[in-house]
């Protein structure tokens, strides 16, 4: 099974610093869904993994974050695309809960889910805790440099990062990268002595 898993606010949607709370703040960032559309194409199960905080802030319901996931689910359609399931911690960043990232229970959850190792699979974020709660499981981490990822641009990434951190302009670079780095290489033809 190829399976890619996605942050999603900062890296599928605008992040906003009060939290994206109702369906109208829940707006694709440009070419994020058509980027996931490319990945399903290819044969790419595309997965959430979501820290939702403002749950357990009392900022938003539910109720709410079901209908910001039904916008998502739906604008994906319509591009062509769709995410297979969304995991998300709803827990506020003082309950000392284990799936909160950069804790790794919610790729655990994953893992657990389709009843497979994670060591490989690529995961996208774009902060730092995204991809420590990856590789704490043996993910590839990529980040992208839309939401807090937009802070790294133009600089060397802090040790904080996993090694081997990959730097993506945005959600359809990484796409582009995944889906080319698996394309089969045409066979050389050899050149005939003279």
């Amino acid at each position: 099974m190829k399976l890619i898993i996605l942050d999603r606010d900062g890296t599928i949607n605008v992040d906003r610093d009060d939290f994206v709370k109702t369906v109208d703040e829940w707006v694709p960032l440009p070419g994020a869904l058509e980027a996931i559309a490319q990945l399903n194409h290819a044969g790419w199960h595309v997965v959430v993994a979501s820290n939702q905080s403002g749950l357990g802030r009392g900022l938003f319901d539910v109720a709410s974050l079901n209908a910001m996931q039904a916008r998502m689910h739906k604008l994906l359609a319509a591009a062509g695309g769709r995410i297979d399931a969304v995991f998300y911690c709803p827990h506020s960043p003082d309950e000392g809960c284990r799936c909160r990232k950069p804790l790794p229970g919610l790729f655990e959850q994953i893992g657990e889910r389709y009843g497979i190792e994670l060591a490989g699979v690529p995961t996208a974020g774009d902060s730092v805790r995204d991809l420590q709660a990856g590789a704490a499981v043996g993910c590839e981490p990529h980040l992208v440099l839309t939401g807090k990822g937009a802070a790294y641009r133009g600089l060397p990434l802090p040790g904080d990062f996993p090694p081997g951190t990959r730097v993506h302009e945005d959600l359809a670079a990484f796409a582009a990268f995944v889906i080319a780095r698996e394309a089969p290489v045409p066979p050389v033809s050899p050149v005939p002595a003279p």
